[in-house]
């Protein structure tokens, strides 16, 4: 006998599992083309901006080509520039930056653009920004946070994160601004003169509690950083024990830093036509023509007025500069001032030098970019700069050249040897290869025969296979390699 079909009726918790669980399909929200002949008509919605630029010192030519280097910054950070603007004054307004009559032209001009923002050439102060903001009627933002929120855009890393967030954090604190009578108010009674019964807030302002935000934020940021810091600290640790030369890779802000790092190495790392692609140092090894072995790390670019709190938050990569061995300048030689590059990253370089003890590897200027260049500024280069190496990362002109220099400025190891190392050492062999400058090597019947240039570590752990003395920097014999004093070599330099 059949029994009859019940259906149970869902329970309501049931109902509210399966509406959880499913997803519902709701029409009409598809912004999909359905006709090629719409791309035409639609645009991407890009901010529009209007720069105004204070001509303090120096030539016409030189604040032009600075409001041009914001015209870039401000295209890469992802607005369309409309206008630029420059004031000569002997010094920016103390209130208003270009000065009370100015800023009606600047309003009017916003206004014939259709502007929706107005970018300062320069660092505003929170009292600038307030009177501006309240008299052009649109954003205001300056040379500092334009920078900053390109680092952030093109930061990828961990570390390159925060670093770029505790510099926004640092920028910001000193700008936080209330808005109006909606903020809670710290008041007392009628003898603290305040407003009495029903006038007292809860004790702190919205400005002091995202004060307090902030500052515990960034104090979590340092310590990540401080983290960070020691992993780097480790590595370049590791590198200097084994006595591995390093080359750092500095200079302006899209000169090639990251296209000379590929064609010496071919790393094969981001190159992009755009200002501040690499925020995250990337180190290769490389080695000489006679087999030494060399990092090579490109760091983050510099640019003129660079932010003091990105070169505070970027210290850790930035000592990549300061304790490498050689310091690889590298100058756009397209550029129509490269004079003016040089001059703002020796100044950055300066202050990350003043954070380390006031020491900075030797610099070695690469004029890059030769292939698109004009002859005459080449020319003229060439003779300002007899010590430079002009070099084309694109098409390899001067590569070789610049290859040898590298290796004629690179310090090369300290003591020099003769061992005979049985084939069963083949580590040891590896070893001298790899860290070492192998002099003379002959292959025979009880092992390998090797004169080198060696580490005092390494020569310590060759001690037992030496068939000469090993002498140091000095000619002195190497204390920890215990090395016979009668030496058949000449002692190094």
């Amino acid at each position: 006998m059949n029994q009859p079909t019940v259906y149970l009726e869902p329970s309501t918790g049931d109902l509210e599992l399966e509406e959880r669980s499913s997803l519902r399909r709701v029409a009409g929200l598809s912004t999909e083309l359905t006709d090629v002949t719409e791309v035409e008509y639609r645009q991407l919605r890009l901010e529009r901006v209007v720069l105004v630029g204070v001509w303090t010192e120096g030539s016409a030519e030189q604040a032009a080509a600075s409001l041009a280097e914001l015209a870039r910054l401000a295209e890469t950070a992802g607005s369309a520039v409309l206008d630029g603007l420059v004031q000569r004054r002997q010094r920016p307004d103390p209130a208003t930056f270009v000065g009370s009559g100015k800023v009606e032209e600047l309003r009017n001009a916003v206004l014939a653009n259709g502007a929706d923002t107005v970018i300062c050439d320069g660092e505003l102060s929170p009292g600038q920004l307030r009177q501006l903001e309240e008299k052009l009627k649109v954003k205001v933002i300056d040379r500092t946070a334009l920078i900053l929120d390109i680092f952030a855009q093109h930061a990828r890393s961990k570390e390159g994160k925060a670093q770029v967030e505790l510099a926004q954090l640092s920028y910001l604190l000193p700008r936080l601004r209330g808005w109006g009578e909606a903020l809670s108010r710290q008041v007392g009674g009628r003898a603290a003169g305040g407003v009495g019964i029903g006038g007292r807030g809860p004790g702190e302002t919205k400005i002091e509690l995202d004060r307090r935000r902030i500052r515990t934020r960034m104090s979590k940021l340092r310590r990540e950083l401080a983290g960070m810091r020691t992993v780097r600290d480790t590595k370049r640790g590791s590198r200097r024990r084994n006595e591995v030369p390093g080359v750092a890779i500095a200079g302006y802000t899209n000169a090639g830093k990251s296209s000379l790092l590929n064609a010496i190495t071919g790393a094969g790392v981001l190159v992009e036509d755009s200002l501040f692609a690499t925020l995250d140092p990337t180190t290769r090894r490389n080695q000489t023509a006679d087999g030494r072995a060399y990092t090579l790390t490109d760091t983050v670019g510099f640019v003129r007025h660079l932010p003091h709190q990105l070169v505070e938050a970027f210290r850790s990569t930035l000592e990549e500069v300061a304790q490498a061995d050689v310091l690889l300048h590298v100058v756009d030689g397209s550029d129509p001032m490269p004079e003016e590059q040089i001059k703002a990253v020796r100044e950055v370089l300066a202050e990350i030098g003043e954070q380390h003890g006031g020491s900075m590897p030797p610099e070695l200027l690469v004029i890059n970019k030769v292939d698109t260049a004009d002859q005459l500024q080449l020319a003229r280069l060439r003779h300002l700069l007899p010590d430079a190496v002009f070099v084309s990362a694109r098409s390899g002109i001067g590569m070789d050249r610049l290859r040898e220099v590298i290796a004629q400025r690179l310090p090369r190891p300290h003591y020099e040897l003769e061992v005979l190392l049985p084939y069963t050492e083949g580590g040891l062999a590896a070893r001298i290869h790899e860290h070492g400058q192998v002099l003379d090597e002959e292959h025979r019947a009880e092992g390998t025969w090797l004169r080198a240039r060696v580490s005092e570590d390494l020569a310590a752990a060759l001690r037992d296979y030496r068939v000469a003395g090993a002498t140091g920097p000095r000619g002195e014999a190497s204390p920890r390699a215990e090395v016979a004093a009668a030496s058949g070599h000449e002692r190094l330099a």
